[in-house]
């Protein structure tokens, strides 16, 4: 990536980050809304004194929370600007006309969820740091926690750039964002479902986040092979955002 590479991505990331700028406190209350009342209602509502796979719920729901968050982070910062970009305000057909290279216009806007999801989900580790000692933080779980806001944030903007309107985002998002905030293993373990369900989930990316988070937080042994898969996911959506910016299909 040469030097005129990142100051292309720069220049896009730029005004979402202003926007991020005059927006973090909304932003942040928006964020840790839903993970706080997850954390309440099935940490100490329905889990209270269980254990999962050898370890307090609390401790084994946190990591799953926090794989949810950056989900919900990075997919909705980037998938809703970019789609009020497009269908509102129509400055992104204006960006297009820059002399950008697609992977900057890529990359750059991606930034807004990554740096979303990152905020949101530091707050929400650490306080399941002070809520549960069998957590730790690993360079394994930063590592996870980097690529999982990127690969969703990639997602957001596969579905903003296929969206035709604000009411296709509203239905991607209650067909395959809503099914994978509950059945991801996020509230519980995949293994525990019959292996046709185990399947599907497996097909989903936020499993594979969540499961990593999971084995990372908690000094499990890591599954290098997920985070291969993980990554594919990226590569996927990247792959998706540059083949409709270059044929225009948007």
């Amino acid at each position: 990536m040469t030097f005129d590479h990142l100051r292309e991505i720069y220049c896009v990331a730029w005004g979402d980050m202003r926007f991020l700028r005059h927006t973090i406190g909304s932003v942040m209350i928006m964020s840790l809304v839903s993970p706080l009342l997850y954390l309440l209602a099935f940490g100490y509502g329905l889990g209270q004194g269980q254990t999962m796979e050898g370890v307090s719920y609390i401790a084994f729901i946190i990591p799953g929370i926090v794989a949810l968050t950056a989900l919900s982070a990075s997919f909705s910062s980037t998938s809703a600007r970019m789609n009020v970009q497009r269908l509102y305000y129509r400055n992104f057909d204006e960006m297009m006309l820059c002399p950008l290279r697609d992977s900057s216009i890529v990359i750059g806007k991606s930034m807004l969820g990554i740096v979303r999801g990152l905020l949101s989900c530091a707050i929400i580790f650490a306080i399941g740091l002070i809520l549960s000692d069998d957590l730790m933080l690993t360079p394994l779980f930063v590592l996870t926690l980097i690529v999982s806001c990127f690969t969703f944030s990639l997602l957001g903007e596969s579905a903003a750039l296929l969206a035709k309107s604000h009411q296709s985002m509203a239905t991607f998002s209650s067909l395959v964002i809503l099914p994978m905030t509950f059945l991801c293993g996020t509230f519980f373990s995949v293994s525990s479902m019959p292996d046709w369900f185990q399947a599907i989930l497996y097909a989903l990316p936020l499993t594979y986040s969540s499961t990593l988070m999971r084995e990372s937080s908690l000094g499990w042994e890591y599954s290098w092979i997920f985070l291969a898969v993980l990554s594919a996911f990226a590569v996927a959506f990247y792959a998706i955002n540059i083949y409709l910016l270059k044929t225009r299909k948007i």
